[in-house]
């Protein structure tokens, strides 16, 4: 056998075939996950509906393959590999560049199989942990990855790939999604926050090569009050407003906007919609049970100007961190050391 034959044999054997190796155009390896199909019904929050991740260019997809890890680069390719340096320091429309760089179905991990990602999740009855808390986690501090840098005060920032425990892993258990607790922030594609509007390319159709991401596209689309998707800008679209202390969903207009952050727990998201369609908990902008047990999860926005989502926290995000974390306050051109990438794969296995 080769080695990539070796390598990818090793893998599956481990997990028993529940990961597996793929090799981009470049013959880079990758370890990734695949998720089968859910509908909202089999996470508890609506209907026999596939998830929005479960559908592509209009066809509904078996499963999606993620990266188990953060990205790493190889030769400038980021590729999904154990204990390694996360990579950081990279805009938004390079993080999908160079995802999509890696050849036909490969894609920058998009806002619909995070949420997908998250709600089997808290439908499983677990939260991952993770590095959230300058290499350990906060609530758990005997739970440690290897250090990949320090900050100048000698703190840990970044661990190595999937050097934490099992607890760090989205199934606590070996063959899970790596460090979506914490560690590096990851950008996600699909979702978007427009001057207070939330919008979002339909279905997972963000993960297609020939979509359009750019802050002009077509593809972007609103959500009316009944959950069909509408041109931006419609009357009665569905907006974040920050009332009461609190990010709330609204369809008038917004009280205000500003250049100053705001965060809400996941949990206390307010609405003053008669009915929250199932679309919000099926791309992760809303609880199914408000005051519910998210793990501390908060989000975190702007709404002025064109903000792009990034998921999961930081090293230093605390109890904030976790799968429901969502931050929409970072411009697409925004790069730092703190924000990473995952690439995921929708072709055939």
């Amino acid at each position: 056998m080769t080695n990539f034959a070796d390598f990818k044999a090793a893998i599956e054997g481990i997990s028993g075939g529940k990961n597996t190796v793929l090799l981009d155009k470049f013959g880079l390896p990758s370890v990734v996950v695949p998720i089968n199909k859910l509908t909202y019904k089999d996470v508890g929050v609506g209907d026999d509906t596939v998830l929005p991740a479960f559908k592509l260019d209009g066809v509904e997809k078996p499963y999606f393959c993620i990266g188990k890890y953060h990205d790493t680069l190889v030769n400038g390719v980021p590729c999904s590999l154990p204990m390694q340096t996360p990579a950081v320091n990279v805009n938004f429309d390079t993080a999908v560049s160079q995802s999509r760089s890696k050849g036909e179905g490969w894609t920058l991990a998009t806002n619909a199989m995070y949420a997908a990602i998250q709600l089997w999740c808290r439908a499983n009855g677990f939260m991952p942990r993770g590095n959230n808390n300058y290499g350990a986690d906060h609530a758990h501090a005997w739970e440690k990855g290897t250090p990949a840098n320090y900050d100048s005060n000698g703190k840990v920032n970044l661990t190595l790939t999937g050097s934490g425990p099992v607890s760090w892993n989205h199934n606590n258990d070996l063959t899970g999604i790596a460090d979506l607790n914490g560690n590096a922030w990851e950008w996600a594609t699909g979702l978007r926050l427009m001057d207070g509007e939330i919008q979002i390319i339909q279905h997972n159709d963000a993960a297609l090569a020939t979509a359009d991401l750019s802050a002009a596209s077509s593809l972007w689309k609103a959500i009316a009050a009944d959950g069909s998707l509408v041109a931006p800008g419609s009357s009665g679209t569905i907006k974040l407003d920050w009332r009461g202390n609190k990010w709330t969903l609204v369809t008038d207009a917004l009280t205000g906007q500003g250049e100053d952050g705001h965060g809400t727990g996941f949990n206390a998201l307010a609405t003053t919609l008669s009915a929250v369609p199932q679309i919000l908990y099926g791309i992760g902008v809303y609880p199914q049970e408000p005051n519910g047990d998210y793990g501390g999860d908060d989000v975190w926005a702007i709404n002025k100007g064109e903000r792009i989502p990034v998921r999961g926290g930081g090293w230093g995000s605390t109890s904030s961190a976790g799968v429901f974390k969502l931050s929409l306050h970072n411009v697409r051109s925004y790069a730092g050391g703190d924000i990473g990438r995952r690439s995921a794969f929708v072709g055939s296995l």
